[in-house]
């Protein structure tokens, strides 16, 4: 499978869990994150020095992590508006009326988008996508949508540049963009890529099936993880879980 995706190349404890091990963390800690109650501070202070912690141990570079982050950013626009627009009982803060009710909930998005964010993050810098479609098929996936998400994560970069040299055709020949005149070159260089893709996924099928396929795909990963990187892995998320009922238990 050509590139690596997302991947942060370094060797790390958390790069070598199994990629099945770091999908159900994931999972698991984002349902505790989202399940906890937005008014219990302490929890999403763990969370973050949790995750900050794990980060660390994947060796992956705090500029890398906040670059990625910008992916956040409707959710922060959104947030930042809650304040202003949301009903119920108001104070003031510097001359500005904001909305008792918004502002929790302005925190509340913010800390669990953020804190989920970065644990998907963590999860796309240490797993090749490969990985991650052995993990998937490990969990049971229903085998044909593996096999698509392995098409997709084949083709994207081949796609990719597809648009990337028809870019380069029209501009050789005077296109500049920017006019509506222009929108029929372009609407014309998107119907030639969807007939020039689908044309290659017909020659691909046909060589899959020359050379045996009968619709299902090899086995990407034939070994399951340990008892010990299960252990290792879901370490944080446990810990995500206690902290969650805890705060539940605080916030009754």
């Amino acid at each position: 499978m050509s590139g690596d995706g997302l991947l942060v190349a370094v060797d790390s404890p958390v790069h070598r869990i199994p990629a099945q091990v770091k999908l159900v963390a994931l999972f698991v800690f984002v349902l505790a994150v989202v399940s906890t109650p937005a008014a219990v501070f302490w929890a999403f202070g763990l969370y973050a020095v949790m995750l900050v912690a794990a980060v660390v141990a994947a060796k992956v570079p705090a500029p890398v992590v906040s670059r990625r982050l910008a992916v956040e950013t409707p959710f922060i626009v959104f947030a930042l508006l809650l304040p202003f627009v949301a009903a119920g009982p108001q104070f003031d803060v510097l001359g500005l009326h904001l909305s008792q009710s918004g502002v929790l909930g302005a925190w509340n998005v913010l800390a669990k988008g953020t804190l989920g964010v970065i644990a998907a993050i963590l999860l796309s810098a240490t797993t090749a996508p490969r990985d991650l479609l052995a993990g998937l098929e490990r969990l049971r996936l229903p085998a044909t949508l593996v096999a698509i998400l392995s098409f997709m994560v084949r083709y994207l970069s081949v796609v990719s540049d597809d648009l990337h040299r028809m870019r380069i055709a029209r501009e050789s020949r005077g296109y500049t963009g920017g006019r509506i005149g222009h929108l029929k070159a372009v609407a014309g260089g998107v119907g030639a890529l969807f007939v020039r893709s689908f044309e290659r996924g017909e020659r691909v099928h046909l060589a899959m099936r020359s050379r045996g396929y009968v619709g299902r795909m090899p086995l990407l990963s034939p070994s399951g993880a340990s008892g010990g990187q299960w252990l290792e892995g879901l370490a944080i998320s446990i810990g995500a879980v206690v902290i969650a009922v805890a705060a539940r238990v605080v916030g009754l």
